[in-house]
């Protein structure tokens, strides 16, 4: 039961939760004791939250979940976590996050506490709807770089939010392209919204994201460079990885891949690789130059 429990919570996609570190990473302080910390708690904070997110999705899903061909052996729908237990579990996770991220700071724990609201609401109406569909799950992303930012108090650039939140809708998009190439006909049994989109549609919605993500983060790498009076421009340079990273991504969707993009990250050595040569290059203009 208790590992049943813990793949009910789906560790795997905690790795979303390091966006909590983007905004003090990216101004220069996560190599300060204090930020440091206050980081990790909101990240836990968003762990135990989206944990707790996870639960009440599959309680409200396990009827479509048990119509799809690897969402079945989730615990809830494959019947090895109780409804009833999954329900007091979901809950005090959802209770936990934002009262462990408000503890060190209020205006974290509510962004936390808005997040947990929202994606409530997505599994409980919203993600029925089209196009506010993807747009609440992106804004999940936006609102874990928030959280870390509130956490430590660090200001966060227009172009930094900006290039977020089309990444982020970049990703959910192609969650959602590859459901749909993968599941066909049948895309609606398992997510209602599908049945608006089309793969040419979403393919659209994806180069203008994706254009719209290189384009922000451009803009953002070079208000940094202007403002490190760099003599070596790093923070030119990282938009090099960053885009090779974010077309590799494309190449994965065409190819028939991305149905789980946190897999795609963990097993996808092309992308590993562009991210390492990313950190590298900026990591080294901000706390190096």
């Amino acid at each position: 039961m208790i590992r049943s429990l813990i793949k009910q919570a789906r560790p795997n996609q905690w790795v979303k939760n390091v966006l909590v570190f983007a905004a003090p990473g990216a101004l220069g302080v996560l190599n300060q004791w204090e930020p440091f910390w206050k980081t990790l708690v909101v990240f836990i904070a968003f762990c135990l939250t989206a944990s707790g997110t996870y639960y009440w999705n599959d309680i409200k899903d396990v009827e479509q979940d048990r119509l799809h061909p690897k969402k079945r052996f989730r615990p809830i729908a494959h019947g090895d976590v109780p409804i009833g237990l999954a329900r007091i579990v979901g809950s005090a996770l959802l209770i936990a996050g934002p009262v462990l991220a408000g503890v060190v700071r209020v205006q974290a724990g509510g962004v936390v506490a808005l997040y947990a609201l929202l994606t409530i609401a997505y599994s409980s109406s919203l993600k029925h709807v089209p196009l506010l569909d993807l747009a609440i799950v992106a804004s999940g992303f936006v609102l874990r770089a928030m959280a870390g930012a509130a956490e430590t108090q660090t200001p966060m650039s227009n172009w930094f939010v900006l290039c977020v939140t089309f990444g982020s809708f970049f990703i959910v998009t192609g969650k959602r392209f590859a459901e749909l190439v993968e599941m066909g006909e049948n895309a609606q049994s398992t997510r209602v919204s599908l049945k608006s989109y089309s793969v040419s549609y979403l393919r659209h919605v994806l180069v203008v994201s994706c254009t719209a993500t290189v384009v922000t983060y451009c803009m953002w790498a070079f208000e940094n460079s202007t403002a490190a009076n760099e003599t070596v421009p790093l923070h030119a340079l990282s938009i090099i990885p960053m885009v090779l990273a974010l077309l590799r991504y494309l190449m994965v969707l065409e190819n028939g891949g991305g149905g789980a993009p946190e897999e795609v990250f963990i097993g996808d050595r092309t992308i590993q690789l562009y991210g390492a040569v990313w950190i590298l290059v900026y990591g080294s203009a901000v706390y190096l130059s």
